[in-house]
């Protein structure tokens, strides 16, 4: 698939950096030092915006390094937003929303729609505390080019995926496939032929023992449902463009 100017770079487990085609950078989930497999490179990236689909540590232990190098919005959840702000993030640059609601983020030319997700999200705080951050999410980003992606977190399997297609029909998904957490391969290709898309970039696998599921898997069963599904399979610290 061609991206038309957009670059998405895989960081291991859940978390990217996404390049618009104006040169923005927008990283997804930032657990970034604290991941096992993130690329040292990566660890003090410098953003203008950050996404965070729910509040497992897994997806947003970093959001507190990271938010000090972010020029621009921290979006998520409310509930998740409000809590950030509590902890001591930059209120200015807090953005919350939910479900159903798209927002508009000017400066970087594209527009982020908020739709369900199938999880759990509380974080587990210094003192041991476990905190409710509202309900996980997913996200379609629209980009100046006319590209859509839809970035689905943390995830099982749910029929309303195929109104995300129909209602803003992406180009590309980007999946977890690792299984025990979130979906399996099987799941994430009945996940592409709800929504529609050309491509998918899966994730949240390999990083743990645990995550037992694999792309070359994940081939597999868009082939046993004749889906003509390009498979994205970068290496962690790779990109696709």
């Amino acid at each position: 698939m061609d991206f038309k100017g957009i670059k998405i770079t895989w960081l291991g487990h859940s978390t990217f950096v996404l390049q618009t085609p104006e040169g923005k950078k927008v990283l997804v989930d930032p657990f970034l030092a604290s991941s096992p497999v993130c690329p040292e490179a990566y660890h003090e990236v410098e953003t203008d915006a950050i996404l965070i689909t729910h509040g497992h540590g897994d997806h947003m232990a970093d959001v507190f390094t990271a938010a000090p190098r972010c020029s621009g919005p921290i979006v998520g959840i409310y509930d998740l937003t409000q809590w950030l702000g509590t902890k001591g993030v930059d209120g200015s640059k807090l953005m919350g929303m939910n479900k159903g609601g798209t927002i508009s983020l000017d400066a970087l030319k594209m527009t982020v729609t908020m739709t369900d997700a199938r999880h759990s999200s509380v974080f587990v705080d210094e003192d041991g505390t476990y905190v409710p951050l509202g309900e996980p999410a997913g996200f379609v980003l629209g980009f100046s080019n006319g590209v859509k992606i839809y970035i689905a977190g943390d995830t099982s399997l749910f029929g309303d995926m195929a109104l995300i297609g129909e209602l803003w029909s992406p180009d590309a998904a980007i999946l977890p496939i690792g299984d025990w957490f979130t979906m399996d391969p099987r799941q994430a290709a009945y996940a592409c032929r709800f929504l529609g898309v050309k491509a998918v970039v899966p994730c949240h696998y390999g990083t743990f023992p645990i995550l037992t599921g694999t792309p070359e898997k994940l081939t597999e069963e868009l082939a046993a449902l004749n889906l003509d599904v390009e498979v994205l399979a970068v290496g962690i610290g790779e990109s696709v463009q």
